[in-house]
């Protein structure tokens, strides 16, 4: 079956007691069991190890991100984060990063299993090279990101997976911008696609969660014991919750992502506008990478203001219709200040050296009408 079947029918059936259409919220904290012998016969005994209406998420995803053994999803994208580092790197490992990501990643590498004897190296992934010089003799992860939060710099997937199964360790990737119906990193050689379901999976702003996709069922089973052990599981209530939005995910990405090329058209003519930045135009430096491992470009742009920082703070202040919020991926149209909000926790030497530059405008296109936010954010450029 084609995605768009997947994301509707993949993981779930009817309920066998009253044939409910939609998976019930098994709200639950333990399952009773037929006896000693029979422990674990119908496969549940406490919610924080497994919930069937999580369970039936795990499943879907698993489908749809195509070449993975299974899925273990979480309370929160950082959880699931989290695991895969948690799995792979001990006491005195190095792992490769990509050295633009998402600042809640590189805070807990750098402040959080730095103090535990994990290094790190935070390198420009898109150039397979730089993954190479960077690799160690205690090397046991390379990380990436792509598209890049929020710089949008893309990895060659399938280059430095190539790499890492040279040297034996596992690549793991972030593929929260894309999704798997545009891109799909397990078929390009990756051994982890890591997602934020509270973005594109979700869409509607309604719920925080992370899901892991591994490529072998030994990776899983990695990735499922820190899931038990740290009593990160997503709760039931978001599992239903996101099993509704992953329905609409193929729909909802081609709109958005139209809307975005519309926005990224208009900012790169506006005279007030000094750069856009878009894996769909022809001007954004990995445009053919970007066609070429993907099937679309997705809605994440960004741009700078001519007249620098405070100019751009005018902007975002000023602009209707998009929404000052953090989050990215819903069908709301948003606007970020990466260096105050989302990548704050980079410090500014770091942020200016990969690119995150104070006057960086984010946008997260939705679904609304793609004139009315051209029309918006015209308005607000005559403020500037």
């Amino acid at each position: 079956m084609r995605f768009p079947t997947l994301q509707i029918h993949a993981g779930v059936e009817p309920d066998p007691q009253t044939g409910s259409i939609l998976t019930p919220i098994y709200q639950t904290t333990t399952y009773v069991q037929p006896s000693v012998d029979e422990y674990l016969s119908k496969g549940y005994s406490y919610s924080r190890t497994g919930n069937p209406t999580v369970r039936a998420l795990e499943r879907k995803l698993t489908v749809l991100e195509a070449g993975g053994a299974d899925c273990a999803c979480f309370g929160t994208g950082m959880a699931a984060i989290q695991s895969v580092l948690l799995a792979c790197l001990n006491a005195g490992d190095h792992a490769v990063v990509s050295d633009v990501v998402y600042g809640g990643t590189y805070r807990f590498c750098t402040k959080v299993l730095s103090r535990f004897g994990v290094t790190f190296t935070f390198a420009d992934t898109s150039k397979p090279e730089k993954v190479r010089e960077a690799l160690r003799r205690e090397t046991r992860l390379i990380f990436t990101e792509t598209p890049a939060n929020p710089t949008l710099k893309l990895t060659d997937l399938a280059a430095v997976s190539e790499i890492a199964r040279e040297r034996g360790i596992p690549h793991a990737t972030d593929n929260t911008f894309l999704t798997p119906y545009y891109q799909r990193p397990l078929e390009l050689g990756a051994d982890f696609s890591i997602h934020s379901t509270t973005k594109y999976i979700d869409g509607h702003n309604a719920t925080v969660g992370g899901a892991v996709v591994s490529r072998t069922r030994e990776l899983d089973e990695k990735v499922r014991f820190l899931q038990n052990s740290t009593g990160s599981i997503m709760s039931p209530q978001v599992a239903w919750l996101t099993l509704q939005g992953a329905k609409t995910l193929s729909v909802r990405m081609d709109r958005q992502s139209a809307n975005a090329m519309a926005v990224a058209r208009f900012l790169e003519g506006h005279p007030k506008v000094e750069r856009v930045c878009y894996p769909g135009l022809e001007s954004f430096p990995q445009h053919a990478l970007a066609r070429k491992q993907a099937t679309g470009f997705g809605a994440m742009l960004w741009f700078e203001v001519r007249g620098g920082v405070a100019a751009g703070k005018r902007l975002m202040d000023a602009v209707e219709v998009w929404s000052l919020a953090e989050n990215l991926g819903s069908i709301e149209s948003l606007v970020t200040h990466p260096v105050t909000m989302t990548h704050s926790a980079v410090e500014p030497a770091e942020r200016k050296r990969v690119g995150i530059t104070d006057g960086l405008v984010r946008l997260s296109v939705g679904l609304e009408d793609s004139d009315d936010l051209i029309e918006a954010l015209e308005r607000a450029l005559l403020e500037v």
